[in-house]
């Protein structure tokens, strides 16, 4: 059952590139939209619509919100406000559709009724753009100016968009035109006795089968994208959010496709160095170096380890940072057979210590797992070995793998 909040909180995934909107009342929205308006960014606003460079669109009573890639790695967060009714103003409008036949048949097919347009429909001046791009001109920005567009196609495809905007979800609403329709149907006429609602009760005590359950659909191909969190002063920080939701929804769908947790029995340094491995060091944005600084304090090591923790759960999950942190004494066997077979490669001078086997730049750890894991240093800090590449059974292929040495060392040193 959906519950008031869910009706008013609706999350619309990414729409494919696509034309304009083809409905009167779609139309007449981007009219207003581009009667008060910049044209040209307008213009790149519309492509960037088209383009498919927003993610979830979310919407509320009085907004919505999402998400829009520009220029910048880091997407805008960016809203369009649109004045609620009061509960006079839905009183005055629920009573007009559920009286007149020929508008409530319109809702319900999705469509807005002409009599209702000019009360549904934003004026010039109604919409109320944000965004957090620099951009300090005339509103609205590119970027606000896209999710208009975006909301135009959506509520040509559902005007209970428009509807949720001005304050109510769909259920609500049909639930309440639902009963103000069957009170006019009984003032008009009061019901005979044989055309009430229900069935004998011996009908429905009486025994029956039931179908099977129909198979389950199948899995995404990925999980998918958290939906944008609206303004609110009380709740948490936004980016935090997005961060925790990206995360359980990898999880379920971990669980959904496999049937196992993928977090369930990690350690707190292991479960600090998976979040962090889906931020590669380089380049971090402004939110990830602030997760980064987070996860390093809550585990009480610095920002560098937990980069090169992060490296190494890239490389092989919860294997890779054992070898990384936890040095053991493996059996001669694999190294025996080892270092013949680098020297046959032309890989020579590489000196054993406990379970590694190191030379000038690069370095070979075995694992408990029965593989190898490359690591490099550079000739200024020979010391600091940073996992390099992908582990393998063969001490040959796992370093055969990495590039050519390189002067500047491994890129874990860029954090």
């Amino acid at each position: 059952m959906i519950t008031a909040r869910e009706d008013r909180r609706r999350t619309f995934d990414a729409l494919p590139p696509g034309v304009a909107p083809e409905s009167w009342w779609g139309r007449a929205w981007v009219r207003v939209l581009e009667a008060r308006s910049d044209g040209a960014r307008l213009a790149r606003g519309r492509a960037y619509a088209e383009e498919g460079r927003l993610e979830a669109v979310t919407v509320t009573p009085g907004r919505a919100v999402a998400y829009v890639r520009g220029s910048r790695p880091r997407p805008y967060r960016t809203s369009v406000a649109l004045g609620t009714f009061t509960d006079e103003a839905w009183d005055e409008l629920l009573e007009a559709v559920a009286a007149d036949p020929a508008q409530l048949a319109a809702l319900l097919e999705r469509e807005v009724p002409q009599a209702l347009a000019e009360a549904l429909l934003p004026g010039r001046g109604d919409l109320i753009p944000t965004c957090s791009c620099p951009d300090f001109g005339r509103p609205p920005c590119k970027h606000a100016a896209a999710l208009c567009y975006r909301l135009a196609r959506l509520v040509d495809h559902d005007p209970f968009v428009l509807l949720l905007l001005r304050g109510r979800g769909e259920r609500e609403l049909l639930d309440e035109l639902s009963r103000r329709s069957a009170a006019h149907a009984a003032r008009e006429r009061p019901a005979a006795a044989s055309e009430l609602p229900g069935v004998l009760a011996r009908a429905a005590l009486a025994p029956r089968s039931l179908p099977p359950l129909p198979a389950p659909p199948a899995p995404p191909a990925a999980p998918g994208h958290p939906p944008a969190c609206p303004d609110d002063p009380a709740a948490p920080d936004p980016l935090a959010l997005d961060q925790l939701a990206t995360d359980a929804a990898a999880r379920a769908y971990g669980l959904l496709t496999t049937g196992q947790d993928p977090v369930g029995g990690l350690g707190l340094w292991q479960d600090a160095a998976r979040l962090a491995s889906a931020h590669p060091t380089s380049g971090l944005t402004g939110a990830a170096r602030a997760l980064y600084r987070d996860l390093a304090r809550a585990t009480g090591r610095s920002t560098t380890e937990l980069a090169r923790a992060a490296a190494a759960w890239r490389q092989g999950g919860a294997p890779a940072l054992e070898v990384l942190d936890e040095p053991w004494d493996p059996p001669a066997g694999p190294f025996d057979r080892a270092r013949p077979a680098l020297r046959a490669a032309g890989l020579e001078g590489f000196r054993p210590h406990r379970n590694h086997l190191s030379g000038p730049i690069r370095q070979l750890r075995f694992g408990r797992d029965g593989r190898w894991y490359p690591y490099e240093s550079s000739a200024a800090a020979p010391d600091d070995w940073w996992p390099a590449g992908a582990p393998s059974t063969d001490p040959v292929e796992a370093l055969t793998r990495l590039r050519p040495p390189a002067a500047e060392g491994p890129t874990g040193t860029a954090w």
